[in-house]
């Protein structure tokens, strides 16, 4: 069970429809990648990096990817979230 931090705590809305993909790496780490749309109708995107007993190692959220749609905004945030958990950086 993932154990959310404050970033999770500020995206998270239930009424908003959102996209989410899941990925557990071979050493444990999960990644979660949510994307959704605002009321006003900007993309937004939640990433996060869990250890395998669940705890964070990067929450993140973008408030607002005006040019990107839902699918470009999932996969840039699923490779983002790989590099991060792979490298402990962001890429270039």
């Amino acid at each position: 069970m993932k154990k959310r931090g404050s970033a999770f705590s500020e995206w998270f809305d239930n009424q908003l429809h959102h996209r989410s993909h899941d990925e557990r790496l071979c050493d444990g780490t999960c990644l979660d990648i949510q994307v959704r749309t605002s009321r006003s109708g900007v993309t937004q995107l939640f990433i996060g990096v869990y250890r395998g007993d669940g705890i964070a190692i990067l929450e993140e959220f973008y408030a607002g990817l005006p040019t990107e749609t839902m699918t470009k905004a999932l996969v840039w945030g699923t490779d983002r979230a790989r590099a991060f958990a792979v490298t402990g950086k962001f890429p270039d």
